[in-house]
């Protein structure tokens, strides 16, 4: 394999590992879904984007409800726990195909990340898996399966470079769509039909460069020019899709902006790959303005940094402009969305770097990862939120995230869409079974709150912590997984 930058060698490292690792197989502590059941939650505290709010909340047909469902299969005692939304991940490629799937799929689950967006993928490794995408046991994912490049764009050098290497005809408007033209964005436009695309992806990087086309070595690292980028988001939004922008500099944040973009993958300046001066990467306060009147989603994919290894120094001049470019944003008014671009992590890897950072506080960067984001990647659904005709996932902690967000570390218990994901067998087999204590004369309010007890914890199988609950019946033991 020929010398690689820095930057392709970062993204190929883990892509390395996958002929070691394709014989991966269903692991024993995989979670598996409960059926879907009728919940009564006592003593609940929940975050609702702001502050915490407390009180009892009821779920029965995988969303939250106003009144205890008639028959309800667990009863769950949660003084002193809290309640979240699922988190989001608006930027990542670690699950695009079966392969990821496999390897990383459970990682997010395990991390409560429920969702996430794949940001450049090929539709013959999406098309085998989108029946196992949005299932109980899976995270719900969009693809952007549209890719579009330039001819001297990423990720050509990195296809063509891979274990096994690609030819160019085997990548061109295949595994990307290469358009260097508005001419040919027309031309080519009826591809991305066929692609069934959730986002249409296009990378520029470094367009105010052009002396770096000129440099054999960086062909197939760069991108489109804004003149393409406009010309894909007019289409794009023509036809009532959304459009995502990978840049590099402060000047394609500009152009993307400029566009209309619907969202920019990561912040300008994660590494300087050209031996620019990092300051070069701050986004003008004109810019960020009219970001904000454009409703552009920027999302922050601050910890993809690590993957460069910069020297300390570097890290932190790098590090100081993250800072500034968020805080810029911040006065602005952008809509801010998380995203990690960590191949090896995910939106909790972000959200803990967001918190390094210092810029925004504990309750925005958990309403950016809860909240803000899930609504973004799916607008029509009703997500991170606790009201009646909610969707009914959450995670259990242990602890209070506007204190310390540790407590996301390690989920006591994770709910999706009223069903408890677990990896104990027994547990997923019995939790919908319904609760005949529950659901008698006993079962009067009165009498069971004088029954309650403080919920307490014991180790599931995978040594993760999980909260008891009222038993269904003898057979399930108080198990909840």
């Amino acid at each position: 394999m020929p010398a690689l930058s820095s930057y392709l060698r970062a993204l190929l490292a883990p892509l390395a590992l996958i002929p070691l690792l394709l014989g991966t197989a269903a692991r024993a502590d995989d979670f598996k879904a409960s059926p879907e059941m009728a919940m009564e939650l006592r003593h609940a505290r929940w975050f609702d984007g702001e502050k915490l709010q407390s009180g009892t909340l009821y779920v029965e047909d995988g969303r939250f409800v106003e009144k205890r469902p008639r028959k309800v299969n667990r009863l769950l005692e949660l003084r002193g726990q809290t309640l979240i939304a699922p988190l989001a991940d608006a930027h990542n490629h670690n699950l695009q195909s079966a392969w990821g799937l496999d390897k990383f799929g459970q990682d997010y689950l395990r991390d409560g990340v429920f969702y996430a967006a794949m940001l450049c993928a090929d539709p013959a490794a999406i098309d085998p898996i989108r029946s196992r995408i949005a299932q109980a046991e899976t995270p719900d994912v969009l693809f952007a399966t549209a890719c579009i490049t330039s001819s001297d764009g990423q990720p050509l050098a990195m296809l063509q470079s891979g274990t096994p290497p690609m030819s160019l005809d085997q990548i061109v408007d295949k595994a990307v769509l290469v358009m260097d033209t508005p001419e040919q964005v027309a031309q080519k436009w009826p591809l991305i039909a066929g692609r069934h695309t959730d986002l249409v992806k296009v990378i520029m990087s470094y367009h105010d460069r052009p002396e770096l086309r000129q440099v054999p070595e960086q062909r197939g690292r760069l991108g489109v020019s804004p003149e393409v980028v406009a010309e894909v988001v007019r289409r794009a939004h023509a036809e009532q899709r959304r459009v995502v922008v990978h840049i590099e500099s402060a000047a394609d944040f500009a152009a993307a902006v400029r566009a209309g973009a619907d969202f920019i993958a990561e912040l300008p300046g994660y590494f300087p790959q050209h031996g620019e001066d990092p300051e070069t990467h701050l986004i003008p306060p004109d810019i960020a303005a009219l970001a904000a009147e454009k409703k552009v989603g920027v999302i922050t994919a601050t910890v993809a940094t690590r993957l460069f290894q910069p020297a300390p120094e570097l890290l932190t001049r790098i590090e100081a402009v993250q800072k500034q470019n968020l805080e810029r944003l911040k006065a602005a008014g952008v809509r801010l969305l998380v995203g990690s671009d960590l191949f090896t992590g995910n939106a909790l890897s972000e959200v803990h770097h967001l918190d390094q950072l210092g810029v925004l506080d504990k309750a925005a960067i958990l309403r950016l990862a809860a909240v803000d984001t899930p609504r973004a990647l799916f607008p029509q659904r009703k997500l991170g939120c606790f009201q009646p005709g909610c969707e009914a996932s959450f995670l259990v902690l242990i602890g209070n995230p506007l204190e310390d967000l540790d407590a996301l570390d390690k989920p006591l218990l994770r709910i999706k869409q009223g069903r408890v994901l677990t990896q104990l067998d027994d547990v997923a087999a019995t939790a919908g079974e319904e609760n005949n204590a529950l659901n008698g004369k006993a079962a009067a309010p009165s009498k069971s709150s004088k029954s309650s007890k403080k919920a307490t914890t014991r180790k599931s199988g995978a040594g993760k912590a999980k909260p008891a609950a009222k038993p269904n019946n003898a057979k399930s033991g108080g198990k909840t997984g």
